[in-house]
């Protein structure tokens, strides 16, 4: 995996950044406006560089957020902070691999130091990688529990004690419903999902009365660089923008857990309750020769 930190950088329109007073209702989330849910919030995005981090930023911006963008690539983050400026919107960049506990902690400071406290975090940041029989493949696998797992750690750990001191904030990731079922061919993968998924619910009953939402995202298939290396074409494969206007609503509402779309989330429900053997026959082609992820 490409490694490195870079300087922050930002794109920003007249609205004033970190260093200014910031208006009474900050951190709350503006319901007079139809389309600026955000205003007044800073919101953090890990994984920002494609798919739904990508998408997610974007509408965040649109909807008054100002936004940190966090990945590895940074000529992508440039490219999507000029976006965002070029609508109007204010961002702030910095480059990480999630998977270094150092370079998150580093990366999130900059864009805090530039656009000011964190009232969101998502730790969208996530690899897939198939699970190989013989011989076993260990390295790949725990480089992705490193980044899905360890990098929302991480990625917490950089917001929540000044959460915490200022009384207020909002935790999400990016998990998915893959971590509902363990599947052939999959079995790290969604482990490490649903890794995410107790963590997140241990952490919201823990943070109960202390004002700060931790809200768990699983969608289905949404059309990103990872489902693009399938050798199938995913059912109710959603876009990216798409998934993003869900996810910036069940954000806006303080979700706890949010599973989207509906007919995955009832297909997923239902390979649960199916005998291993015909869970096996059906994924049979795909266990034999699983997608390789990037």
């Amino acid at each position: 995996m490409e490694k490195g930190k870079g300087k922050a950088g930002t794109a920003r329109t007249g609205r004033p950044t970190g260093g200014a007073d910031r208006s009474a209702f900050a951190g709350r989330v503006d319901w007079l406006g139809d389309g600026m849910r955000f205003t007044n919030q800073v919101a953090v995005i890990t994984g920002a560089s494609s798919g739904i981090g990508w998408a997610l930023a974007k509408e965040l911006a649109a909807q008054g957020a100002r936004v940190g963008l966090i990945a590895r690539r940074r000529d992508r983050l440039e490219a999507l902070a000029a976006e965002i400026a070029k609508s109007g919107g204010t961002a702030a960049l910095a480059t990480a691999d999630v998977s270094d506990r150092t370079q998150t902690l580093a990366a999130v400071a900059e864009v805090r130091d530039r656009l000011g406290p964190v009232d969101l975090l998502v730790a969208n940041a996530g690899m897939g990688t198939p699970t190989a029989l013989d011989p076993p493949n260990v390295p790949e696998v725990e480089t992705m529990f490193r980044v899905n797992v360890l990098g929302m750690i991480y990625s917490i750990e950089a917001v929540l004690p000044e959460m915490l001191r200022r009384g207020r904030g909002h935790v999400a990731a990016v998990s998915s419903l893959a971590a509902y079922k363990g599947l052939p061919g999959e079995s790290a993968y969604c482990a490490s999902k649903a890794a995410i998924n107790a963590y997140l619910e241990g952490l919201r009953i823990q943070l109960r009365r202390r004002n700060i939402a931790v809200t768990t995202i699983c969608p289905g298939f949404v059309r990103t660089p990872m489902t693009d290396a399938f050798p199938f074409r995913p059912p109710w494969l959603m876009e990216a923008d798409a998934a993003a206007r869900r996810i910036a609503k069940a954000l806006a509402r303080r979700r706890k857990v949010y599973n989207f779309p509906l007919r995955t989330t009832l297909l997923v429900k239902l390979t649960r309750w199916l005998p291993d053997w015909l869970v096996g026959k059906v994924m049979g082609k795909y266990d034999a020769k699983p997608a390789a992820k990037p």
